[in-house]
């Protein structure tokens, strides 16, 4: 089973921004939704992403929470349902972890059973919080943190959570700048969806050698 292999678009190892607490966010390639305003659409192709192991991700996983002290993992897209195989073998490893679960879903959790999947079934038994319903941006939500339109429902599906302050504040979002670009996590304004998507440095940074070091400050070494 460790040997599933999975479409990942995403993750952040530990981050605030997707859902209570710190959380291993893993986003998936892929979602047959076309929600107009989605701030994912490179990740709405079931085609690209990488190609990641079950294995792999639980190794990560585990290092967050002993290195990190992430609570929970959070399963977003792409659409998780549509991947529910890896999703319910995320979920089940996190809860051996000692892991909370929450899930992000386009579909409403009546949809979800009308199904009949036994996988996607299991995955809402084995989730502590369910988003649901598609992003409508004409309705953005407010005041709900984590939440992008008010038609969408929070289901608390164990007694971990509940709706309490953290979910009254502002969201938020989480920047990140490494050598290979920018990269950007959490619900956006809605003037600033997809202006860092796709960016990279277009020439690498300078190497700062100790000679020119020298030179800028105007000493000579000979």
């Amino acid at each position: 089973m460790q040997d599933l292999t999975m479409q990942i678009a995403q993750i952040v190892p530990c981050t605030e921004a997707e859902g209570p607490g710190k959380r291993f966010a893993v986003w998936f390639q892929g979602c047959p939704l076309r929600c107009p305003g989605c701030c994912n659409p490179e990740f709405l192709p079931f085609k690209g992403g990488h190609t990641r192991t079950l294995r792999d991700l639980i190794d990560e996983l585990t290092r967050a929470r002993d290195e990190s002290g992430v609570e929970g993992i959070t399963l977003m897209g792409g659409e998780p349902t549509s991947h529910a195989a890896a999703s319910l073998a995320l979920a089940q490893a996190s809860r051996q972890l000692g892991l909370s679960v929450m899930v992000f879903s386009g579909y409403t959790v009546e949809e979800l059973n009308a199904r009949g999947d036994a996988t996607v079934a299991e995955l809402i038994a084995t989730t502590d919080i369910l988003v649901d319903g598609p992003y409508i941006r004409e309705q953005p939500d407010t005041e709900r943190r984590w939440i992008g339109s008010r038609n969408q429902r929070i289901h608390f599906l164990t007694p971990r959570y509940s709706l309490d302050e953290q979910w009254r504040q502002k969201n938020t979002l989480e920047i990140r700048v490494d050598k290979d670009g920018i990269s950007v996590n959490g619900f956006p304004a809605a003037d600033a969806v997809g202006l860092w998507k796709g960016w990279r440095r277009k020439k690498p940074l300078p190497t700062v050698t100790t000679q020119s070091v020298e030179h800028a400050q105007g000493t000579d070494t000979r």
